[in-house]
């Protein structure tokens, strides 16, 4: 009996502890299973770990000549084809100015852009460039703003008659016609508006300009502004007054820069820009470059006003002008948004 109840009692001890033992244990193992998948589940797909491979990078041997003389200026060696490009080799020579540098893949070919990779132009492993000087260079905001200033400061020193300029006993005597007032707020609103549009308006790329075009640009407006200032502004002017539509075509001129500048802004170049309410805008039905119609009938309304020679033959040269820009953006727009601009004429409609 005592062995029975000895050997007894273990067994009625192991069975609760088994069956109790049994459900403990597949409670456990099914909350850790839970808790391991809600862990893969968050740490995403099971991956093998990669394999590091080797990756072999090509190198160019980039050969500047001079231009002129085709003789050697310098190598650039290494050049990687993964993070150089046109504009970055002239930074491997501290001797020259980066803005200056004109690369070029063939003499008498176009001037590269920065942006184009080294590996577009390779044919072999060493790649010939052609080196130019391109002078001094200046900024597109800094030639703009030079550029559209003198006329503006120019103009107003012949409105005010200087003595140096004028006789002061005519200048006292004459009275000034209203026409000349209007011509010169016209005057001075045209090249104020050309400078806040350069300042807020236009957005130019990184790119320089020589500082001879500035040059040449400021001698061509500054000189007609003086020679169309000084017979205006002069003591013995006295023209007809006429009605003027030259605000009209500042305004729509105006008009037409925003909205070509607010598609540029959004980034969406998928269309032609269309007209909107504003009634400036609605040009844009018949020709394609509206900017530059306005232009020219802001210079045409002045001569009407005015009736003077120089304003006749600045106005001339600003149409002749403006239709060669308006025909190059012509041929731009029609292979860009052919659809939208094939029935438009460029500047003016029929004409050109």
């Amino acid at each position: 009996m005592l062995r029975r109840q000895k050997l007894g009692a273990p067994e009625h001890k192991r069975d609760p502890a088994a069956h109790g033992g049994t459900l403990s244990m597949s409670h456990n193992n099914t909350r850790s299973f839970f808790n391991f998948s809600q862990l893969v589940l968050s740490a995403g797909h099971l991956k093998s770990p990669p394999v590091l491979k080797h990756s072999k990078i090509t190198y160019f041997e980039v050969e500047i000549l001079d231009v002129q003389s085709k003789k050697q200026i310098c190598i650039v060696d290494k050049v990687s084809v993964l993070f150089q490009h046109a504009g970055d080799v002239p930074s491997t020579c501290p001797q020259w100015y980066p803005s200056r540098v004109g690369l070029q893949l063939e003499r008498n070919g176009p001037y590269l852009k920065d942006s184009v990779n080294i590996q577009s132009l390779a044919v072999s492993s060493i790649i010939t460039l052609y080196f130019t000087d391109l002078g001094q260079q200046v900024g597109w905001t800094t030639f703009f703003l030079t550029e559209y200033t003198g006329p503006l400061l120019i103009y107003l020193l012949f409105y005010i008659r200087l003595s140096t300029i004028y006789d002061q006993v005519e200048s006292t005597k004459n009275f000034r016609h209203p026409v000349v007032h209007l011509a010169c707020f016209c005057h001075c609103l045209h090249y104020i508006r050309h400078l806040l549009e350069t300042l807020f308006v236009h957005k130019f790329s990184g790119g320089h300009t020589p500082l001879k075009n500035m040059i040449k640009g400021c001698a061509f407006y500054w000189g007609f502004t003086s020679w169309i200032a000084y017979y205006i502004n002069h003591p013995r002017y006295t023209p007809p007054y006429v009605f003027n539509v030259l605000q009209m075509c500042e305004a729509g001129n105006h008009f037409i820069n925003v909205a070509l500048a607010h598609q540029n802004h959004s980034g969406s170049k998928a269309c032609f820009p269309s007209p909107t309410y504003n009634p400036f805008t609605w040009l844009f039905l018949l020709v394609s470059c509206p900017n530059y119609t306005y232009e020219v009938g802001s210079w045409i309304s002045f001569t009407v006003m005015t009736q003077t020679l120089p304003v006749g033959i600045f106005a001339f040269l600003m149409v002749i002008q403006m239709s060669l820009w308006a025909q190059k953006k012509h041929k731009l727009y029609l292979k860009k948004f052919y659809p939208e601009v094939r029935r438009k004429a460029a500047m003016i409609p029929i004409i050109f």
